[in-house]
């Protein structure tokens, strides 16, 4: 899947379908993996818990080489590999695992800019145990993907790619 242009690509998100579309220059769908957004729905606002709409792009890939399962506090890989024993000890924790994609909004006042930014408020597609369901909206706000899906597209996607979350 890593012979396409990459710089021709972009990132489209479908909160209603919960699916993440990788699509080529031409608006083509190259690959579609399953997603899992916001229970709260779709927002900006700080501390919502909802997951931004509009025009984005990556600003930054976090977890490049690292194992699938790596589990990542404050955008940093902890050391750990995440099983059902680590989530058995550590109940309630929202586990970031595998890849982050930092999302960055284009939309001041929408997904930009004070009191709705999408960059400060941490908005990733991340890895999530493979236990979580997807197709059902359930995350804090972030775009949750299968560990083996996330670092698929990481592989495919680059620092600036276009991100639409519809």
């Amino acid at each position: 899947m890593n012979h396409h242009n990459r710089s021709a690509c972009s990132i489209d998100i479908t909160l209603n379908g919960q699916s993440l579309a990788l699509l080529d220059a031409s608006g083509g769908v190259i690959v579609r993996y399953p997603v899992s957004s916001a229970l709260n729905g779709v927002g900006a606002q700080d501390g919502s818990g909802c997951t931004p709409g509009g025009e984005h792009y990556i600003r930054a890939m976090i977890g490049s080489g690292l194992p699938a399962n790596t589990v990542f506090r404050a955008r940093r890989p902890t050391g750990e590999i995440y099983s059902p024993a680590l989530a058995a000890s550590h109940p309630g924790r929202d586990w970031i695992l595998s890849r982050i994609l930092w999302l960055c909004g284009l939309e001041p006042g929408k997904n930009r800019g004070a009191g709705v930014d999408t960059f400060r408020r941490f908005i990733y597609i991340h890895g999530t145990p493979d236990t979580e369901p997807m197709g059902l909206a359930r995350s804090h706000g972030c775009v949750r993907m299968r560990n083996a899906d996330v670092i698929e597209l990481f592989d495919c996607a680059r620092p600036g790619m276009p991100v639409t979350i519809r």
